[in-house]
């Protein structure tokens, strides 16, 4: 095999885990969620190293705030009446 077969095997590999990644995140972002934290939580414990605790507090999925009285997508509002 030559050289350039091999990194075109390659990028097409990068291209299809990418490819992957983003239809796995609009179709299933709760899943996406609990590996994102399973993997930090693996990573950040203290007896690793500085660099893997580093490392996981990036992949740490963000902190969802409690912005209204359930915590959910702010939507129960008050919404605007059409104008007809």
């Amino acid at each position: 095999m030559g050289t350039g077969l091999l990194l075109q095997y390659i990028v097409v590999a990068l291209i299809v885990l990418f490819s992957a990644w983003v239809v796995l995140k609009k179709q299933f972002p709760g899943v996406v969620r609990s590996v994102r934290g399973a993997i930090a939580l693996a990573l950040v414990k203290p007896q690793r190293a500085a660099w893997l605790q580093s490392l996981g507090r990036k992949i740490a999925p963000p902190v969802t705030g409690g912005g209204g009285a359930c915590g959910g997508c702010d939507s129960c509002g008050p919404s605007t009446p059409k104008q007809h």
